[in-house]
C-alpha cells in the first residue's frame, strides 16, 4: 500500500513507469508523486472495469494489455457497441474530476495490468500538475497539443466546422526537431566542402532552376561518405526525413515524398537552418558519422512511408515485402492469417494530417475505412458524453464499419499535429476475405472438417525449381496435416536442404503430435500397400515414392531432434526397425539406394549416443573454479544433479536427483535423505527474502533459480520465518582492480565465447518447451534457462561493481570500460552481452549517479546514447532488428526479445481452433526458431581477436563473475554513493 512504500520502492515502480512511453513526458517530482499514491491492478480478459453511467472513483493508465471501450445507446448494457480499443500508455477515467458519470463502460480484453490512482490523490495532482497532465488526458481537462482551442465536441454542428481531407499528401513540421537540424546543417556543409559541383542550376524544360541538387546524387554521395549507411534505401529515408521534417525543399513539385529524379534546391535548405562557418572547407568524418546515424534511426522509419506512399498499384515486390514485414509487427492485426496480411499489404494507404482537430469521420456517418494510428492520437467523440477515451500509437478503430454496415458509433477526432495512419478502405478489405474464402479448400470427414488449405499464388522458389501455386496448411488434425506434407512432399531435393513447409511441421510437431505417436505413422507411410490402378511400373514408382517420402521426413526429423532422441528408447528402436526394412528394400527398389547410408548413419550415431549415454553425466549446482572453466557441454534429461536443498535453520542436505525432475520428485528426494514424514514445501528464496512457492509439477527446478537464489525445504508453518543465507547478499567489495587492468577488447572476447559455448548448447525445442511450458513435455530447458541467466549475471555485474565503487573518479572510469566492452560486444556480433551490458549502465541504481555521468566525457556520452537507440523498444524493436538483418552468422541474439515473440504468438493465437491444429500459429512461431538456426549456421572463429599472456586470468574471470542480484540493496548502495538531492 502507498503508505507502507519505502524509498526503494518508489524507485522500482519510477523504473516500471519510465519503460512507458506516456509517462517519459512526466517531469521527474510528478512521476515520483504518482509512485508513492498509485495502486497497481491486473484484470483477468474479460473483466468489467466500471460501466457506462457509473460514478467514478478512480483513474486509470494502462501499463500492459487492452481494454475495449463499449457504448450504449439505451440503458441496456447489452446493447454495448466496443468503438475502440485501449491500449499500453492510454489514460482514461478523467471524469472523476467534475464527478460526472462514465461516458462508457471498460473491459478488458486481455490480461491487464493498470495503474490506478484515487479520486481525491488524482484531484491534487491536477491542481499541482494541471499543464502536465493535460497532454495525457482526454478534452475538456487535456489540451490538444497544437494549442487548438477547439472545445469538447458535443453536437454533430460543432463536428461539422472542420472539413475533413483525406488526401495523402503529407504536410511539413512546422518546427523542425533540433536534433534533425544539426544533422542538416552538418550534411549541407559536408556538400560545399566536399563535392560543391552537386549544388549548380540546372535547365528542365526551358527552365532554369537556380543551386540545386538531384536527389539520386543526394543518394550516391550519402552511401560514399558514411560507413553507417549500407544501403540506398537507407540513404533514401534520410533524405526523406529531413523532407519530412521541413529542412529539405522539392524544387518543383508539391508531393511531399524523396524522389530519385528531381531537384531539391538547397537555398530552401540553407535558410531553413542556421547558418554556420565552414571550417577551411573541412568536415570532419566523426562528425559526418553521429549525425548519419541519427539521421539513420529516423530513416527506419521514414524508409517505409515512402514505400507506403506509392500508390498500391504502383508498389514493387520488394516495397510489398517491407510493408508486409511491418504490418507483421501490429498488434492489431495479429488475429489475422499471414495471407491477409499479405494482400493487405498491397492496398494498405498511407494517410496523414497535419493539424490537430481535424475530423476524421463523424458518428452516424457510413462507415468506409478501418485505421491504425502509426504516429500521434486521437479522440474518440460521442454526441452528448464528449470525449470517451484517447487512442495513441498502435490503437486501431473503424473495424467494425468493415464487417458489417452500421453507422460509426463515434467520431474520431485529431488530437496533436502530425498524425499518421495506415488505412484499409471496406472495399478492399472485404475483398481480400472474400478472396481469401474462394482460395480456401476445406476437407471433411464424417461432415466435420479435418484439414484447411488455402491456395498461395505468391511465386516462391526451392533450390533450382521454380513454384508459381502451393497450398499452404492453415489448419488440420495431426494425422491429416503429416499426411498432406507426405504427399506433396518434393523429391527432387535433398533432405539437407531446405524446406520451409515440411521443416515448420518437423520444428513444431511435438507441439501437437508427440513422437511415440509420430514414429508409428512414419513406420505406416512406409509400409503402405495400397496402390493406385495401372501399370505395374506406374505402381511401383508410387510404392518407390511412398517409401522416399516417409525416409526423407525421418531423416529431417532425426537431423532436427539430435540428442533429444537418445531419450526415447521407442523412437531409437524406430530407426533401428526402418534401417533394417530399408537395407533389405534397396536390393530390389534401387531408388532406395542413395538413402540408405544417411539413415545408416543417424542409426549408428544415435545407438552409440545411447550406449554412451548410460554413464549418467553428474552435474554440480554449484560447480567450483576448474569445473566452470570446462567447455560447457548440453545438459540433457537423463543427466543428474548434485543439488543443495536447505532448511529453515540454514543446513542443508545434498541430494542427487534427473536433471528433468519434477517439484514432486525434489521432495520426496528430501524426504527420505532426512528421513522425515512430515509434508514439505519447496520453495525459491531470492536473496532479497522473496519467497516462490514451486508447484509439484514444476520441471528441473534447478534451472530456474535466480543467479543467488537458493532452495529450500520447509513445513508450511516454517515458511514465513525463511531468512536468506548470508552468501545470497553477493559481494561486498567490487573486482575493479582485477579488471581495469585488462583489456577491454579481451574481457569482450572472453565474455563472446563463453556466451557463445551457452548459446550453442540451446536446442532448439528449448525454446518451445519454454513458450508452451515445460511441464507440458517433461523437458527441461536447462540450457536455455543458462543462457538466459547469463544475459542477467552481466547486467547485474555492470551495477554490482559501479555501486561498490566508492570512489567517483573510479566510478567514471568503471563506466568508459563499460561502454568500451559493449562496442567490442557489437563487434563480434555479441548482442546478448551488448544488451546486457547496456541495461546494466540504465538500471535506476547507476542512472540516478548524476555526479558520475555529469564527468564522463562527451565522446563515451554519444557512444552510450548511440548504443541506447538501438534498445529503443518503439515499433517492436525495430532499430535492433533492423541491426540484426544487417549482421551476417555467427551471431549471439538478444535471445529475450525473440522468446518475447514467440510468447506473443503463443499467448495472441490458438493453438486449436474447431478441434484441429491452428498451423499458421505453428508456422510463426516456426519462423523465429529458424532466426536462431540462421544465427549459428556459421561456426564462431576463435581467432578474431590475438591471444594476450593473461588470456586464461581474463578467462577465469569473465565465468566467475560475482554480483548482487537485490536491486534494493543495489538501489541503497547507490544512495550512499550519492544521496538524494533535497
Amino acid at each position: 500500500r502507498p503508505s507502507e512504500r519505502s524509498g526503494e520502492d518508489v524507485d522500482i515502480i519510477l523504473t516500471r513507469l519510465r519503460g512507458v512511453k506516456t509517462f517519459q513526458r512526466f517531469p521527474p517530482p510528478l512521476l515520483l508523486q504518482i509512485c508513492t499514491c498509485a495502486f497497481y491492478e491486473c484484470l483477468e480478459k474479460g473483466i468489467t472495469l466500471f460501466r457506462q453511467g457509473d460514478i467514478g472513483t478512480s483513474w486509470y493508465a494502462v501499463l500492459s494489455g487492452s481494454l475495449d471501450v463499449k457504448v450504449s445507446e439505451t440503458a441496456n448494457h447489452q446493447d454495448a457497441v466496443t468503438i475502440c480499443t485501449l491500449g499500453i500508455g492510454t489514460a482514461f477515467g478523467e471524469s472523476i474530476l467534475d464527478n460526472t458519470p462514465r461516458h462508457a463502460t471498460i473491459v478488458s480484453r486481455e490480461t491487464s495490468e493498470l495503474l490506478r490512482i484515487e479520486q481525491r490523490e488524482f484531484k491534487t495532482l491536477w491542481e499541482k500538475y494541471r499543464q502536465s497532465l493535460a497532454g495525457l488526458l482526454a478534452p475538456p481537462y487535456g489540451a490538444m497539443e497544437s494549442g487548438s482551442n477547439n472545445d469538447r465536441l458535443t453536437d454533430k454542428d460543432n463536428m461539422n466546422v472542420i472539413d475533413l481531407s483525406l488526401s495523402p499528401c503529407y504536410q511539413v513540421l512546422q518546427v523542425p526537431s533540433e536534433k534533425l537540424q544539426r544533422a542538416a546543417k552538418v550534411l549541407r556543409n559536408a556538400i560545399l566542402s566536399r563535392a560543391p559541383h552537386m549544388i549548380r542550376d540546372r535547365k528542365y524544360h526551358l527552365k532554369t532552376y537556380r543551386q540545386c541538387c538531384v536527389g539520386t546524387e543526394l543518394v550516391d554521395w550519402l552511401v560514399m561518405q558514411s560507413a553507417c549507411v549500407l544501403t540506398r534505401s537507407h540513404a533514401v529515408g534520410m533524405w526523406q526525413a529531413l523532407l519530412e521534417e521541413g529542412v529539405l525543399n522539392h524544387e518543383h513539385v508539391k508531393k511531399h515524398v524523396f524522389v530519385l529524379y528531381i531537384f531539391y534546391n538547397l537555398t530552401y535548405f540553407t535558410r531553413k537552418i542556421e547558418s554556420t562557418k565552414i571550417n577551411q572547407g573541412k568536415v570532419e568524418n566523426q562528425e559526418i558519422s553521429k549525425r548519419s546515424q541519427r539521421l539513420l534511426y529516423h530513416s527506419q522509419y521514414f524508409s517505409n512511408v515512402v514505400v507506403l506512399q506509392d500508390q498500391p498499384g504502383q508498389r514493387t515486390a520488394d516495397d510489398l515485402e517491407i510493408i508486409y514485414d511491418e504490418l507483421l509487427h501490429i498488434k492489431a492485426l495479429s488475429h489475422l492469417s499471414n495471407t491477409v496480411k499479405r494482400e493487405l499489404a498491397s492496398v494498405v494507404i498511407f494517410e496523414s494530417h497535419a493539424k490537430a482537430g481535424t475530423v476524421l469521420f463523424n458518428q452516424g456517418e457510413e462507415g468506409t475505412s478501418w485505421y491504425i494510428i502509426q504516429k500521434g492520437s486521437v479522440n474518440v467523440v460521442i454526441y452528448g458524453k464528449g470525449v470517451v477515451c484517447t487512442l495513441h500509437e498502435g490503437d486501431d478503430f473503424g473495424k467494425l464499419a468493415l464487417v458489417t454496415d452500421s453507422p460509426r458509433a463515434a467520431s474520431i477526432v485529431l488530437r496533436e499535429d502530425n498524425c499518421h495512419f495506415l488505412r484499409v478502405d471496406k472495399e478492399d478489405f472485404n475483398r481480400i476475405l472474400r478472396d481469401v474464402e474462394a482460395n480456401t479448400v476445406r476437407l471433411k470427414e464424417h461432415e466435420q472438417a479435418v484439414l484447411v488449405l488455402e491456395k498461395s499464388h505468391r511465386a516462391s522458389t526451392l533450390g533450382s525449381i521454380k513454384i508459381s501455386c502451393r497450398y499452404t496448411v492453415i489448419s488440420g488434425t495431426p494425422e491429416k496435416i503429416l499426411e498432406h506434407f507426405l504427399e506433396t512432399m518434393r523429391l527432387d531435393i535433398h533432405h539437407n536442404e531446405p524446406d520451409p513447409a515440411v521443416d515448420d511441421f518437423v520444428l513444431m510437431h511435438c507441439v501437437f503430435m508427440p513422437n511415440s505417436q509420430l514414429c508409428p505413422l512414419l513406420m505406416a507411410q512406409y509400409y503402405h500397400v495400397v496402390s493406385p490402378p495401372g501399370s505395374e511400373q506406374e505402381r511401383l514408382e508410387y510404392t518407390l515414392n511412398n517409401k522416399r517420402r516417409a525416409l526423407i521426413l525421418t531423416l529431417r526429423w532425426a537431423n532436427t531432434h539430435t540428442y533429444l532422441l537418445q531419450e526415447e528408447p521407442a523412437a531409437i528402436s524406430f530407426l533401428e526397425e526402418l534401417y533394417g526394412s530399408v537395407s533389405n528394400d534397396s536390393r530390389t527398389l534401387r531408388g532406395l539406394k542413395d538413402l540408405v547410408p544417411d539413415l545408416e548413419k543417424v542409426v549408428k550415431l544415435h545407438s552409440e549416443e545411447v550406449k554412451s549415454a548410460k554413464k549418467k553425466t553428474l552435474i554440480r549446482q554449484f560447480s567450483n573454479g576448474e569445473e566452470r572453466l570446462q567447455k560447457k557441454q548440453p545438459i540433457r534429461n537423463q543427466d543428474d544433479i548434485l543439488l543443495k536443498v536447505y532448511c529453515s535453520d540454514h543446513t542443508y542436505t545434498t541430494i542427487r536427483i534427473p536433471v528433468a525432475a519434477t517439484g514432486k520428485e525434489v521432495i520426496s528426494a528430501v524426504s527420505d535423505k532426512l528421513g522425515t514424514t512430515e509434508e514439505l514445501l519447496l520453495v525459491h528464496l531470492s536473496s532479497a527474502g522473496e519467497k516462490q512457492l514451486l508447484k509439484p509439477n514444476d520441471v528441473s527446478v534447478f534451472s530456474t533459480l535466480s543467479i543467488n537464489g537458493r532452495l529450500f525445504a520447509c513445513p508450511r508453518e516454517q515458511l514465513s520465518g525463511l531468512a536468506p543465507l548470508p552468501d545470497q547478499e553477493g559481494p561486498s567489495a567490487g573486482s575493479m582492480s582485477t579488471f581495469e587492468l585488462m583489456s577491454s577488447k579481451d574481457l569482450a572476447y572472453q565474455m563472446t565465447m563463453f556466451d557463445w559455448e551457452l548459446f550453442s548448447c540451446v536446442h532448439e525445442h528449448e525454446l518451445l518447451y519454454h513458450t508452451f511450458g515445460r511441464h507440458s513435455f517433461r523437458r527441461t530447458t536447462a540450457n536455455l534457462d543458462l543462457f538466459l541467466r547469463r544475459f542477467n549475471q552481466v547486467q547485474l555485474w555492470v551495477v554490482t561493481e559501479v555501486c561498490l565503487c566508492t570512489q567517483l573518479s573510479k566510478r567514471v572510469q568503471l563506466l568508459k570500460k563499460f561502454i568500451k566492452i559493449a562496442a567490442h560486444c557489437r563487434e563480434f556480433k555479441n548482442l546478448n552481452s551488448f544488451f546486457a551490458i547496456i541495461m546494466g549502465m540504465s538500471n535506476p541504481a547507476v542512472s540516478r549517479l548524476s555526479q558520475t555521468w555529469e564527468k564522463l566525457p562527451t565522446k563515451f556520452k554519444k557512444f552510450y546514447a548511440e548504443f541506447e537507440n538501438m534498445m529503443d523498444p518503439s515499433r517492436n524493436h525495430r532499430s535492433y532488428r533492423l541491426t540484426v538483418t544487417k549482421l551476417e552468422p555467427p551471431i549471439i541474439p538478444f535471445m529475450p526479445l525473440l522468446l518475447k515473440d514467440m510468447t506473443f504468438t503463443h499467448e495472441g493465437n490458438k493453438t486449436c481452433i474447431d478441434n484441429m491444429v491452428n498451423f499458421e500459429k505453428m508456422r510463426i512461431i516456426a519462423n523465429t526458431i529458424r532466426q536462431v538456426r540462421h544465427c549459428r549456421s556459421q561456426p564462431f572463429n576463435p581467432d578474431i581477436c590475438q591471444p594476450n599472456k593473461n588470456q586464461a586470468e581474463v578467462r577465469g574471470y569473465v565465468r566467475k563473475l560475482c554480483v548482487i542480484d537485490n536491486q534494493r540493496a543495489l538501489t541503497q548502495l547507490s544512495y550512499r554513493l550519492e544521496p538524494r538531492r533535497t
